[in-house]
């Protein structure tokens, strides 16, 4: 492959929007092995919510997806390759991109657990106010009906 090939590819691999209209892999090879990445973030992606479990494994496939997504663009940048090669590459790498943006956008989960959270805090300031306000700001005025 010809240097002025490879620029061309590696900037389509790294243009902002290069997964937009692009399909995710049906089958993608991951540290050997074949993955059914389409099925799989296709399941994931019906949930209304992910368990822990889920969670993990969700966590794991991204790990194991970027590393591949390196692996294979330090291939494309360095490694000595036709440019058919290069274009397998580069649509590889363009795929996994897209299953990687799928996946990032579950965080759904994460995000409800965070609001959770604040709307408990919110929870607390408002009875903290309220004991003050009504003059119970400690516990022992919880039994009583007056002053």
């Amino acid at each position: 492959m010809k240097s002025y090939e490879r620029k061309q590819l590696l900037a389509r691999v790294e243009r902002d929007g290069a997964t937009i209209g692009v399909s995710i892999p049906e089958t993608v090879d991951v540290q050997g092995e074949p993955v059914d990445l389409r099925e799989f973030v296709m399941e994931i992606s019906r949930r209304e919510t992910i368990p822990a479990g889920e969670r993990e494994r969700v966590d794991r496939a991204k790990r194991n997806l970027r590393r591949e997504r390196t692996e294979r663009l330090e291939r494309l940048e360095e490694a000595d390759i036709s440019k058919a090669e290069g274009e397998a590459l580069a649509n590889a790498i363009v795929g996994i991109d897209r299953a990687l943006n799928a996946l990032e956008s579950l965080g759904p989960t994460d995000l409800e657990s965070e609001r959770e959270r604040k709307e408990a805090a919110d929870q607390k300031r408002w009875v903290s106010f309220l004991k003050q306000a009504l003059g119970r700001d400690n516990d022992d005025a919880r039994g009583r009906m007056g002053p």
